[in-house]
């Protein structure tokens, strides 16, 4: 099957690879070779950096060395009290023997211990929160992983809380998201590969997936659009998405997220990639379709029966989100033939006073409900919940008594409201709250002929969109269920799973 993806070369283009024999000539034009033009290109490099330190010292036979790092980005305590202990314990008769102790046989306390022969990687270990060892009459330095930075506590997901499943979430740092995945794929097909992307932030981005069952196509495809992506930093996994999804124009997801591991690694066993971004507890998982993003993570734990009850009530009211309010104004301006008699009765009493038409009334309402859910979002969490039923209870009727609505639509909005709530995945409902009103458009222009071809539309663009070549509307290839153990066809003993 061939890979559909947004054709801009800018985006998608493979980079050139760089020839390791020759490595990068320093932005000094000269290159450094004394051990005073070492420390002196450093702090040209680093000027102006107050929380520069380059702490000079001897060692062995009178040998100059120089550890450069940034205040508050290593361990104090591992630099004094093992790593220049064991530099200072270092004795050596000669400079050869104390060079070969040092950058061949490694013996310091520390580990993963790399030996760097350029400025610029120098510089960029010092960057990343390592400390940098250089030692005069070497061209040799010393790449000493030491960092310490204050990290969050892994806490319970704040956005998909579950009532049977674990407590964990991912945070900011991407080693501790790495063992949180580690400690449930405990298999040599877990891989991960990591490359950098930002001009000035280098944010390091990990490709997740399981050798075997994610496709090599796939695989290929991601990596090209990530290596092909050019931007000054990376701050969120959101920079990804935008940059490497198919249609960036279109209002739907193409891609999922989550805080979770057990999300995150249930989508690995699925045969997906997981994209994991330094700085962000948001890992990226793709390809998606729309019954992927009407999963809840609750739907992992529950039985099948009340998972798929659960769900269909998440089809119909994602649907009544979209349709509701604009099947209110077809059939109130179009076609009040079809509302029973007693029914129209009581909505045409209480739309007597109100001077707009329905689609100015729904406008109306729909749009201080977004100003009202975006109001309580941005304040502080403490008076949140008291907005929220101030501006639903107190506005709605004071505006139901004044005659600028009807009780009618203040029921309608609030049942579409509700429903759009019940999106598992907030972009897919932000995608229909986006769609409601140009079909509120349509309904009110057209009627329920508008409405129909309205949703003829979505229907067309949903049938068309692809997610890294797979059609956003077909079903998972790997079900859930096969990879629980938990398949019919298997507990019955037929001959292949679902």
């Amino acid at each position: 099957m061939s890979i559909r993806f947004w054709s801009q070369k800018r985006r998608h283009a493979e980079k050139p690879p760089k020839s390791p024999e020759t490595p990068p000539a320093d932005r000094s034009g000269k290159r450094p070779e004394t051990f005073d033009e070492r420390l002196e290109w450093v702090r040209h490099e680093l000027v102006h950096c107050s929380d520069l330190i380059i702490h000079t010292f001897h060692t062995g036979k009178d040998r100059r060395c120089a550890l450069v790092f940034f205040r508050g980005m290593i361990a104090k305590n591992t630099v004094q009290d093992e790593l220049l202990r064991d530099l200072l314990s270092l004795e050596a008769e000669d400079a050869q023997r104390f060079n070969e102790q040092l950058f061949e046989q490694k013996r310091l306390s520390v580990t993963g211990l790399s030996v760097v022969t350029d400025m610029d990687q120098g510089l960029a270990a010092v960057l990343d929160g390592h400390a940098l060892l250089i030692v005069d009459g070497d061209p040799r330095m010393l790449d000493i992983p030491c960092s310490s930075i204050e990290k969050r506590a892994i806490e319970e997901a704040p956005n998909e809380s579950v009532i049977r499943g674990p407590r964990e979430s991912f945070i900011e740092d991407l080693d501790v998201n790495i063992r949180l995945l580690r400690k449930r794929l405990k298999t040599p097909s877990f891989k991960l590969e990591s490359m950098d992307i930002g001009t000035h932030t280098k944010t390091k981005v990990v490709i997740a997936y399981m050798q075997g069952i994610c496709k090599p196509e796939l695989l290929e495809e991601v990596k090209k659009r990530l290596s092909g992506i050019e931007i000054d930093g990376v701050i969120g996994s959101s920079y990804l998405e935008e940059f490497i999804k198919d249609s960036p124009f279109s209002p739907f997801p193409q891609m999922q997220y989550t805080e979770r591991p057990d999300v995150a690694t249930a989508s690995l066993l699925e045969g997906r990639v997981a994209i994991l971004v330094d700085g962000t507890p948001i890992v990226l998982m793709a390809p998606v379709t729309l019954f992927m993003l009407m999963q809840a993570a609750e739907d992992y734990f529950q039985h099948y029966v009340a998972a798929t009850w659960i769900r269909w009530i998440r089809y119909v009211f994602l649907i009544a989100s979209l349709t509701l309010p604009s099947t209110y104004i077809a059939v109130t301006s179009f076609h009040p033939e079809i509302i029973p008699s007693s029914l129209l009765i009581s909505i045409a009493a209480s739309r007597e006073i109100v001077p707009f038409p329905a689609l100015v009334e729904a406008f109306i309402m729909e749009i201080a409900f977004e100003a009202l859910r975006e109001a309580t979002v941005r304040i502080p969490k403490a008076i949140g919940q008291s907005v929220s039923i101030i501006g639903a209870l107190i506005i709605g009727t004071a505006a139901v008594q004044a005659g600028i609505v009807s009780a009618f639509m203040v029921i309608i909005v609030s049942l579409t409201g509700i429903a759009s709530f019940i999106s598992p995945h907030f972009d897919l409902g932000l995608a229909f709250r986006l769609l409601r009103f140009p079909i509120m458009i349509l309904s009110g222009v057209f009627g329920l002929f508008g409405l129909a071809c309205g949703l003829i539309l979505i229907y067309i663009h949903l049938i068309n969109l692809r997610s890294f070549g797979t059609p956003y509307l077909s079903r998972n290839p790997r079900s859930k269920c096969c990879i629980r153990n938990t398949c019919i066809r298997r507990r019955w003993g037929l001959s292949s799973p679902c």
